[in-house]
This record gives C-alpha cells, structure tokens and sequence, in this order.
C-alpha cells in the first residue's frame, strides 16, 4: 500500500513551498545587508566530533569556520538524533545553543508544535551503528528518515525543501522510492556528496554543451562509502555534455585482468586514465597495475559515451580527466578533502543548501545523485555476480545540469541568493 495517496499529493502541491525575497548575488563582490536567517530541523544518524552532523550542522551553529565566526543565514531550530555513542556531542552542543532535542523526527520537523514552522530540513543518514547487506552497503536508514519527515509534511500540510546527506538509498529501490516520494509530493529535494562544489587542485574548464569524447575517473577506498563521492564528481563533469544527461544503459563491474585487458583493447582510453591517474597522489610508485584489489565500474550512456570509474586503493583523492573533441590532450582535475579549517568542503556544501532554504529551489538536480546512486547499487550488484553484465533500463534517468560554481568562488561571507 503506498504512504501517500493522490489526494495527499493534489493537497500538498498547493502547499506554500517557497522561502521569502532573496538578496543580490552570492557570487559578487558588492557589499549587501544581512538576510534573515530561516529556520532548519536536523534529522541525523549521530553527532560526535568531525560527522557529517558536525562539518554540516556545527557550521550552522559555529560559522563556516566553527569558530564562532560568520555563518549561513540559517538557524538550527530543533534536532532528532538517532544514536548516542560514548563521544555523542549532540546532547551537550543542544544545551549550549539552546537547540531543542526531540525524541522523533516528527517532534523535531515540527518543533513540538501543531505545524511545521522551519523553512527546511536537512537529513543525515551518515556514521553510527548501523547493519551491512550481503553487498557491503551500509545500510543507513536514509530512507526511513525521508519517510518519516515526508508524512510529517503530509500530516500538517506543508511541505519545506529537504537536503539528504550523501547518495540515496544507499540501496537501488530506496533511492527510487525517495526520489518518487519527492516528486509525488513536490518537495524540493537535493542530495549528493561535499566533493563537487569543493576545492580542485587543478581547475580544468569542462563547458556546458560541449563535446565530450571519453571520460575516465578515479576513486580509492570502500567503494560504497567512497565511490558514492567518486560518480558524483565523475558525473558533475559528465553531465555538462551536449544534449544533457538521458541515464545510463548498462552497468558492469571488472576487476584483475578483465579490468585491464579493457584498458589494453581501447575499451577505455588509455591517456583518459592516465591523465586521471598523473593529478592524482598515490601511496607507492609502483603504478596503477599494482593495486591489488582495483576495480572498474564500466556503464554506458544513453548516448553511447562510455563510462569508466576505476578504484584504486593506492590513491589519494578523487580525480577525473576528460578528452573534449578539438582538443590534443585529457583536461584532468582532483577533488580535494582538505580537514582544516573544520573540512571546509562541506561549507560549500552548506551553501548549496542555505540557496536551497532560502529560494524553495534545489541548486543542482537531484537526479545526478539519484543516476549515480543507482550507478553504485548495479556495480555492487555485477561485482555479486562475478562481473556480469547489468542492463539498466531504470537508470535512463534525463536531466539538465545547471552551472553551479564550485570552491572558492562563491564568497562564504555574503548572504544567499
């Protein structure tokens, strides 16, 4: 039986959806007046030292920097927290910022109160002590948290944006299920990893529309918590080429010999990934083809270009190269995660969802999370099946990118627009 009816649907799309009037652009150097803050719900799995809750809700609390410097024009009005490890900060940070502490997430959406008076909630289904299915997802309760927010918005009739921590799911038929949800009852949803509006240590200039003739990424670490940030960065370069994004046909998993013997057919362009591995920093120098337990995510697109996201163990960061026709060589670029101040990735995160708050409108479509969400899912899933092969017509997913900036452009210190 599903969760909402097409009358809750019908009521809800009339719901006031939109934050108020919006300063001048974010993005300029003019000087402009303060922008009253909205009011956010936090919904997370745990909070302790340097979680996602922290880089993410400390910067709310504490400024970009969490050093009681300036911050987002938002307002932590109230938290649910699921679990409470020996080093939780949450019931302490609650009482020194005078956040109220809910029991549900219902109390929190709410604020204990007969209506839902924030102006957005932000969902983090990241760290704490949850199970692993026989894929080695983690089975965070993303899902459970975006069900229960979502018939709170039905129950009180009114429906607020919401940002989800991270890819959907993590499991294929969640992430659908929320995306579906969201759409049924027209909230205004993103997700998505920290990695493609951060720093990059080469700036590579990748035009909107433009002709892209191979692609090739780079990854490092478990693959469902690290892949995750490694297809959202393959695909937010992806994504900007001619006609758009229309999903992805197939999906398939290689490892060992297959993997290479991929590379050696021209299956995958060879300077494409060597491009990808040159900006990357490694932990021996021993090369790529040493890297025991190194894996390919291989898929295509709906438009024929191949897609090829390899994992490397011996690698450092994330990085992406990208062969533009006209042009002699790959342009390549690596996705930094630099820890201090407070990981300062996650403040352009949070700036992205501050727009969000403060418009009513996503700053960048869901549906890449939710492509490279299902892109994960099936490369898990081939890896299952020895590497076979995974048709995927439910991942013809047709969106268009938008040109968000990434760091450091935006200035942190000027209000939302």
């Amino acid at each position: 039986m599903p969760l909402y009816s097409r009358r809750d649907a019908l009521r809800l799309s009339t719901a006031a959806l939109f934050g108020a009037a919006v300063a001048p652009s974010a993005w300029s150097q003019t000087p402009v007046k303060p922008v009253t803050p909205k009011l956010v719900a936090g919904v997370v799995t745990i909070y302790r030292r340097r979680s996602h809750t922290d880089v993410l809700l400390g910067k709310i609390l504490e400024g970009w920097q969490q050093d009681g410097g300036p911050g987002p024009a938002l307002k932590l009005a109230a938290l649910y927290v699921d679990q409470f490890p020996d080093d939780d900060l949450a019931r302490s940070t609650c009482q020194k910022y005078g956040v109220p502490l809910f029991e549900t997430i219902e109390g929190a959406v709410t604020v204990g109160t007969n209506g839902i008076p924030v102006d957005g909630v932000i969902s983090i289904g990241e760290h704490g002590d949850y199970p692993f299915n026989d894929l080695e997802q983690h089975l965070y309760p993303r899902r459970r948290f975006f069900q229960e927010i979502t018939e709170t918005f039905v129950k009180y009739n009114r429906v607020v944006p919401v940002f989800s921590d991270k890819h959907l799911g993590p499991q294929w038929e969640d992430g659908q299920w929320m995306y579906d949800r969201a759409k049924a009852l027209n909230v205004p949803f993103m997700a998505g990893s920290s990695l493609p509006v951060g720093y990059r240590t080469h700036e590579i200039d990748v035009p909107m529309n433009c002709q892209i003739e191979s692609i090739v990424g780079i990854g490092y670490s478990g693959w469902d918590v690290y892949a995750a940030h490694a297809l959202d960065c393959y695909q937010c370069l992806a994504e900007r080429r001619q006609g758009g994004e229309r999903g992805v046909k197939w999906v398939q998993t290689l490892q060992g010999a297959a993997m290479w013997q991929a590379v050696d057919d021209g299956v995958v362009d060879a300077a494409t990934l060597q491009a990808a591995y040159d900006v990357a920093p490694k932990a021996h120098d021993k090369g790529m083809r040493a890297d025991a337990g190194a894996a390919l995510f291989l898929f295509e697109y709906a438009d024929g270009l191949r897609g090829a996201q390899f994992m490397l163990p011996s690698v450092r960061l994330t990085t992406v190269a990208v062969k533009l026709k006209g042009q002699p060589r790959p342009l390549a670029t690596a996705f930094e995660e630099r820890p201090d101040p407070s990981y300062p990735h996650f403040a352009f995160l949070l700036k992205a969802i501050e727009k969000m708050v403060h418009t009513g409108q996503p700053s960048y479509p869901v549906e890449r999370t939710l492509l490279t969400s299902g892109i994960l899912d099936r490369a898990l899933r081939s890896h299952a099946q020895q590497g076979r092969r995974i048709e995927t017509p439910e991942l013809l997913i047709a969106y268009q990118p938008v040109d968000y900036p990434h760091a450091p452009k935006p200035d942190l210190l000027l209000p939302p627009v």
